[in-house]
């Protein structure tokens, strides 16, 4: 994932930084601890944690004969928090051993000859799978154009060199281009909402770094969980829990959550039990008793005029005055879509011309979102009280259904305190972390112009001739990651007829409806070629045309930088290798040289360089982005010291330029300022075209979805819980699955409160079927008062795997004997992303 906003932050800090390798941690240090032996014949090298977890955790793999002995963690520093602390890999880093043993690993390329999704595959020469493989996209190419071949969103491998866009994308580019993806599955709302409010979608990962804690008296977190979900000694859970360990503000924590979680155990002041998709709901009656108490005119009126767009009419007024004016004709454009009396005042306080809808009250908002008025009374007398909240939305609250207005509604709040760019506040976003960049391979130019949102490509395949900006979110790549561009007039204008999917399982598992999405790959009629590259047997990879064996990372020469959510501390790693790659994997960059070669373009792919020159290439190129590290003159010399690191100098305060001088630095949005009133909203509300009961609203509000909390069509047809899912600590979406060790220490099943669970005469323990009509998983029921009464809680990621046997559930479906909650998510993209609204879903449970 590209990081442009913090890594120019992470150049600006650099100079300042305190750096070392993992072996010199400075003669100032206490002595470093002892090491644990080698035994004899044992090799030891670095490798990384290459999964999307954020962190790309560095490995110590010992090896004998090429056969992985034992895996280490970082332990090579004293240990000191925020000077030199350790990068200790959690329990998925630490089972790599298990993972890269696993029985169903990919050892050969092979090619189908059964039923796609069937597993059947014969075993063919790396020469047939070149040869056929790249024939074949010549083919599509010429026949249906590049734009009918669609690279896929995997995460599976976060390497540096030889990773799966870097191989794939630059083969694709020889080959005419392809179709590309916007967005991804983890954070499409949130893009959309930092584009709206605060005008570029890396303000995402632009909040106020975690030890700016240090200066806050208040935490209020919406679905904030990194101690499941980034829980390594890099990880934001690590940051999180020390920067409350070192705040003297006597901060208290609040926690907003449809299950009490990991993240709260020891941490939380208060916990929120909320239903589901209603976050908006409870904002907004927050803001409520901030405006009518008088706090809004006395605290923060004067903050509101200054930076921020939309609060009251005059706001808008000045502000749709303002862009009629503008230079550029598009954003001038604008102003005939902005209303004055659709301002956010009158919208909360039920007045103008939102007076039929009503105030939103804590009375009004406790009926639909389960918090009690007096607890939504008490968050609002904290968040007024506090000198420095830092508030944050997680990712979770994103991936519902019109998930981006409620994380819109979060940066809606955090904008009302007044106190944005103060130390101690943050903007909503998810923090900042230190990043050590690393250079890539370049991918070359696609002429392919135009992207789709990343949710919509198993609907490409059936109707992507369809495609427009206007109906399904088709944009521009020159509209880059802001909307100061008009997106509305691109069109695909082809079906998707081959898909590259590597380092992926979203080609099934991760995507939505499972059953369904099944039946459009398995007519070969539509998608006319599917290939998977990959080391291990996926549910993704039983639907493919041909397999190719990619190695792992721990048997390949790469490096890999920390990711994109490592925390204070930055960090790279060049990784070496003693492994013998099992079979006949190869790594991609070897798999698709091969390809490019037989397509007869191999020496402009590899412009005569090996993987490890490549390596050496780029490595100067990093060494170069990084001069206050002291790193080796050669990668050789790099991969015998492993990993290099440097600390944040100081905490980084959200938006703190702007607020000092708005005029010099003024935010990407088409106003310049913070929006509550989006403008490329309102243009999309009037322009768009929408399925029936999808809306797109300018201000954040809290909307009525299908399958939501007031869905009383779905609870009347007999789906009465809201199934919410949510990351574990024993995979990483769905990577690690096959890992019995991780499968015993985190257990897939679905968590019922006992009041519903006695309701349905289920046990704690007994097998269960979830279902709704779109599906049936079958899976242990644990019952935990850890979960709101109404709500049933799963972990993402189990592998998808339809009974052998046939056995049929309430559903009428093959029961699902994985337990993939994506068996029972619907593709439906939300209405501005179009992205995955995978926590919003009905269900109905009852023991198997």
């Amino acid at each position: 994932m590209e990081r442009r906003n913090f890594l120019k932050l992470s150049a600006a800090f650099g100079a300042t930084a305190t750096v070392s390798g993992c072996g010199n941690s400075g003669s100032d240090k206490p002595t470093e601890p002892p090491k644990p032996p080698v035994e004899s014949g044992e090799v030891l090298n670095w490798s990384a944690c290459l999964v999307n977890c954020g962190s790309n955790c560095p490995i110590k793999v010992y090896s004998q004969d090429g056969i992985i002995t034992r895996i280490e963690a970082d332990h090579e520093t004293t240990d000191e928090y925020g000077v030199n602390h350790q990068v200790r890999a959690c329990p998925r880093g630490r089972s790599l051993r298990q993972r890269t043993y696993a029985t169903d690993r990919l050892r050969t390329p092979m090619k189908r000859v059964g039923k796609r999704g069937s597993g059947e595959f014969v075993a063919i020469s790396w020469e047939q799978a070149y040869s056929e493989v790249g024939a074949k996209l010549k083919q599509i190419s010429e026949s249906y154009g590049p734009e009918a071949i669609y690279m896929h969103y995997g995460t599976g491998a976060y390497y540096g060199f030889s990773s799966n866009v870097a191989t794939w994308g630059r083969l694709l580019n020889l080959n005419g281009g392809f179709l590309d993806h916007h967005w991804d599955y983890s954070w499409a709302g949130i893009y959309a909402a930092c584009m709206a409010t605060y005008g570029d979608q890396w303000d995402s990962l632009v909040g106020s770094s975690l030890s700016d804690i240090v200066h806050s008296d208040l935490f209020v977190g919406f679905g904030f969980n990194p101690n499941e979900i980034r829980m390594s000694g890099s990880g934001e859970g690590y940051d999180f829990v020390k920067a409350l360990e070192q705040n003297q503000k006597g901060i208290k924590v609040w926690m907003v959550e449809p299950r009490y979680t990991d993240s709260m155990r020891g941490n939380e002041d208060e916990w929120l039990a909320i239903r589901p998709g209603t976050d908006a709901a409870l904002v907004e009656a927050v803001i409520y008793e901030m405006i009518q108490s008088g706090w809004v005119d006395q605290n923060a009126k004067s903050f509101l005029d200054r930076y921020a767009v939309g609060y009251d009419r005059a706001s808008l007024v000045q502000t749709k005055a303002a862009i009629e004016q503008n230079a550029d004709a598009f954003i001038a454009s604008h102003a005939q879509y902005i209303d004055p009396d659709q301002n956010y005042h009158d919208y909360i306080m039920g007045q103008g011309a939102f007076a039929a809808d009503g105030a939103k009250t804590p009375q009004w908002a406790a009926a639909i979102c389960g918090v009690p008025e007096t607890r939504i009374k008490q968050l609002a007398q904290a968040i007024m009280a506090a000198e420095a909240p830092y508030i944050i939305a997680g990712a979770g609250i994103s991936r519902h259904a019109n998930g981006d207005q409620a994380t819109r509604a979060v940066y809606t709040l955090a904008i009302m305190t007044g106190k944005i760019g103060q130390a101690g506040v943050n903007s909503g976003a998810m923090p900042l972390t230190y990043g050590f960049g690393v250079a890539g391979m370049p991918t070359g130019t696609n002429p392919v112009d135009i992207t789709i949102p990343v949710f919509t490509w198993s609907e490409a395949v059936v109707r992507g001739e369809t495609f427009t900006g206007i109906n399904k979110g088709v944009r521009y790549k020159a509209s880059g990651t802001q909307e100061r561009m008009d997106n509305n007039p691109a069109a695909l204008g082809t079906n998707i007829k081959a898909i590259i999917n590597c380092a992926g399982n979203a080609l099934i598992n991760q995507h939505s409806d499972s059953n369904a999405t099944a039946e459009i790959l398995e007519d070969e009629s539509l998608c006319e070629l599917i290939v998977v590259s990959d080391c291990w047997m996926t549910p993704s990879a039983k639907f493919a045309d041909y397999l190719l064996p990619d190695s792992t990372w721990l048997e390949s020469e790469d490096y890999a930088s920390d990711s994109y959510a490592a925390g204070q501390m930055a960090y790279a790693t060049f990784m070496s290798t003693s492994l013998k790659p099992l079979g006949e994997s190869r790594s991609m960059f070897d798999i698709c040289a091969g390809i490019a070669d037989a397509m007869g373009v191999g020496e402009q792919f590899t412009e005569g360089l090996t993987g490890k020159q490549w390596c050496e290439k780029l490595y100067q190129k990093t060494r170069e982005m990084h001069p206050d590290v002291d790193m080796p003159e050669s990668y050789e010399a790099a991969q015998k010291v492993g990993v290099f690191r440097k600390y944040m100098p100081a905490p980084y305060v959200a938006y703190q330029a702007f607020i000092q001088d708005p005029e010099a630095n003024p935010r990407p949005t088409l106003s310049g300022k913070f929006e509550i009133f989006s403008l490329s909203l309102a243009r999309k509300a009037a322009t768009w075209e929408l399925p029936s009961g999808d809306q797109i609203t300018p201000l954040p509000q809290y909307v009525v979805t299908w399958e939501g909390y007031e869905d009383q069509e779905a609870i009347d047809a007999g789906y009465p819980l809201q199934l919410c899912g949510y990351h574990t600590k024993g995979r990483t979406h769905s990577s690690f699955h096959n890992v019995p060790w991780l499968r015993e220490a985190v257990e897939d099943a679905v968590w019922l409160n006992p009041l519903d669970a006695a309701e349905r005469g289920i046990n704690d323990g007994d097998r269960v079927h979830v279902y709704n009509p779109r599906g049936t998983i079958e899976l242990p029921a644990r019952l935990t008062p850890r979960v709101t009464p109404g709500v049933c809680a799963l972990g993402q990621g189990a592998w998808y795997q339809p009974d052998p046997s046939g056995k049929v559930g309430p559903s009428g479906h093959v029961v699902d004997i994985g337990g993939c909650i994506n068996t029972l998510t619907k593709v439906h993209p939300s209405p501005v992303t179009k992205g995955n609204p995978q926590h919003t879903n009905r269900v109905q449970v009852q023991k198997a």
